[in-house]
């Protein structure tokens, strides 16, 4: 963890101010859209949803989350073999929010929450996504609930979905949960689903995160946290979800679904320098799946090599069904949508009404099958603008820890060149940089000073020294 030092906390607001204009991240919701809002959240819930207020379902999330999107309860397990039914209740967003709607309409503006270290802009206004459509617990939510049969092999299968009304027993955090809290069979769930992905050859990855947070003091710390084995196991569960939400739908011939091209040869030659650099032994016959499979998880050097991935692989795009074309997501070796997180990014709550409706036997209405044909290019654009906020976080975080230490020489790695310059990869701290140098190739070691960290725009810049 690197500390932005206090006296540089100015020049860090001052600095995701600026990222926040440049990118035009929205400040606040139009008033129209603030009172389309307060006048959904009274909408009646009746008949549409069936009871199942008994049922003990829980939440697990980050301890200081409240837009809860998902929770969960799994059947007690008959036995080794069993099936593994999973009950997994999704935020009813689309009860509060119709298509074309004012909420519609500018969540397809937002496209999905961007988050920052001293706040956030949500993609529904906090009366929704905070409060009336989050699976708070121990009051009475709408609820979209998928039965999931997880057979021993990890294969899953949509048993059914329906509109419910729910309650949440408990809100449970990643950081302090224990097995005995979570309900029977949630890591042999998890352990299926491990074993699935491994026989697929899938190269999934749940990445560590490379955060800038906001202290108590007023502060910013700099970190790459790696994710806990809380986080991973609850992947499962939605993993298992949107995989046999994808099948669903393709079966259908409609449907919306999250794809993405193979690592290239260049990038896994750009992976192996990377690995090199963090002192990690890759065997030269070992897949890329299987060695992250095999890295240490509590080892910081996994971290910064995880992220490392995360750049290599490109971005991911959302497609709508085509007749003729499966849609396929290389790093999970499947075919793959997304469904559970309606109140942070917007397709999902297409996705969920066209998943209702075919699982129930009802043609997919016009204004959803519309919407998802839309949806890739106003996810794009959402996507594309959060990434670049974290991405211009980190960098201003990045000069901000580095300010004051020019002149310092540190040790890297050459990963990757291009007739743009030399990319390197610094250990300690995690920093990718790209330098002017000849006579390298990836894979050299090299020495590199900092010239200058400016705060303002958020850069570093380093010279070779040897």
């Amino acid at each position: 963890m690197v500390r932005v030092p206090d006296e540089a906390a100015a020049a860090m607001a001052a600095g995701l101010d600026r990222i926040r204009r440049d990118a035009r991240v929205p400040e606040s919701f139009p008033p129209a859209v603030l009172e389309a809002a307060e006048r959904a959240v009274q909408r009646p819930i009746g008949s549409a949803h069936a009871d199942r207020t008994d049922v003990a379902f829980v939440t697990l999330d980050p301890a200081s989350s409240i837009d809860l999107d998902q929770a969960l309860w799994i059947e007690p397990p008959i036995g080794d073999d069993a099936d593994l039914i999973l009950h997994y209740a999704i935020a009813d967003v689309g009860w509060f929010v119709r298509p074309g709607d004012e909420l519609d309409v500018e969540a397809f503006e937002r496209g999905v929450t961007v988050y920052m270290p001293d706040r956030r802009a949500t993609l529904y206004p906090s009366v929704l996504s905070e409060g009336a459509a989050s699976l708070l617990p121990g009051v009475v939510r709408p609820a979209v609930v998928f039965t999931v049969r997880v057979a021993g092999d990890g294969a899953p299968a949509l048993d059914g979905v329906q509109r419910a009304l729910v309650r949440n027993q408990a809100k449970l955090a990643y950081d302090s949960v224990s097995l005995d809290q979570l309900p029977a069979g949630f890591d042999e769930l998890y352990r299926r689903m491990e074993a699935a992905e491994q026989r697929r050859g899938a190269e999934r990855v749940e990445f560590p995160e490379q955060v800038v947070e906001r202290a108590e003091d007023g502060g910013y710390h700099l970190s790459i946290r790696p994710r806990l084995d809380s986080e991973q196991q609850n992947a499962a569960m939605s993993l298992a979800t949107n995989l046999a939400v994808a099948d669903l739908l393709y079966a259908a011939r409609t449907g919306l679904f999250r794809v993405m091209p193979e690592i290239d040869e260049r990038r896994i030659k750009r992976l192996r320098h990377s690995a090199q650099a963090f002192g990690l032994d890759w065997r030269r016959e070992e897949s890329l799946a299987d060695f992250e499979h095999r890295l240490d998880r509590d080892d910081p050097r996994t971290s910064a090599f995880l992220m490392a991935i995360r750049r290599a692989a490109g971005g991911a795009s959302f497609e709508p069904y085509r007749e003729g074309q499966r849609p396929w997501h290389s790093a999970m070796a499947a075919m793959y949508a997304q469904a559970t997180a309606p109140l942070r990014r917007l397709q999902d709550r297409y996705v969920i009404e066209a998943a209702l409706a075919v699982a129930n036997g009802a043609p997919v209405a016009d204004e959803i099958d519309a919407a998802l044909k839309r949806l890739p290019t106003a996810m794009a654009h959402g996507e594309q603008r959060a990434n670049r906020v974290e991405r211009e976080v980190l960098e201003l975080a990045e000069a901000v820890a580095l300010s004051g230490c020019e002149g310092h020489v540190f040790e890297a790695v050459v990963v990757d060149e291009s007739d743009r310059g030399v990319d390197i990869q610094i250990a300690e701290p995690a920093v990718l940089a790209r330098i002017s140098a000849r006579h390298v190739d990836p894979g050299d070691h090299v020495r590199v000073r900092l010239i200058a960290a400016d705060t303002v725009a958020g850069q570093i810049t380093f010279e070779r020294v040897a």
